[in-house]
């Protein structure tokens, strides 16, 4: 299912989560295709065993820049439309800077869950998908009423139809744990951390309670 939009207002302009869209393109754009991507991720990349064997503040701004790194066109756009759909509502419920702290912690816990399930892995690993699992997370705590209205596929054919968050969100999570069962025991997981987007999905569960400023109606 592909969301396109939910039926949740806000109250705040969401500027962290535009800001956070334009550095992830900038980053992508201005940084990684101008001096290639494969270069880019040696620079950038969080790299497990490096992070293991012979940890160094390089490793820890490394966890950092690979947020913000992505892997193509398609990586970067369905992690910033999923981030644009969800974030404002979890941006609105924290604020602004509560907001970016959740999102960086969810980021970090992503990172240290993939390392803990392959602490010894040499595979560079880039992409948001761990800090935006965090506010799809936060999103089904505060709003498991909301509906969103998604592109759903049935078959040869394909409806837009309004889909329960939490039905949305919970099929959503089970996929990645399915894959991540799914992957065991192919090299490098299939080259796809999805216990980093598990983590990430954990943590924004726990911490929109620490984080959120206020108890948000729900509908």
């Amino acid at each position: 299912m592909l969301p396109l939009y939910d039926d949740q207002p806000t109250s705040r302009v969401p500027a962290v989560t535009v800001l956070l869209i334009i550095i992830n393109a900038i980053v992508f754009v201005g940084w990684q295709l101008r001096i290639g991507l494969q270069e880019s991720v040696v620079i950038g990349a969080m790299v497990p065993s490096e992070f293991t064997q012979s940890p160094s503040p390089a490793d820890v701004k490394n966890m950092i820049s690979s947020m913000f790194m992505h892997g193509g066109w398609a990586h970067l756009i369905g992690n910033m439309w999923f981030l644009w759909i969800f974030g404002n509502n979890i941006e609105d419920a924290c604020g602004h800077v509560r907001f970016l702290l959740s999102y960086l912690l969810c980021g970090f816990v992503a990172d240290f869950a993939h390392i803990a399930a392959a602490p010894n892995s040499m595979v560079p690993m880039i992409g948001a998908s761990g800090a935006v699992s965090g506010v799809l997370g936060a999103y089904l705590i505060l709003h498991p009423k909301a509906k969103v209205t998604a592109f759903v596929p049935l078959g040869i054919v394909a409806r837009v139809m309004q889909v329960p968050a939490f039905l949305f969100l919970v099929l959503w999570i089970g996929l990645q744990v399915f894959s991540q069962v799914a992957s065991i025991g192919l090299p490098e997981g299939g080259g796809v951390a999805y216990l980093a987007h598990i983590g990430g999905f954990v943590a924004g569960l726990a911490l929109i309670f620490l984080f959120r400023k206020r108890q948000k109606q729900t509908r």
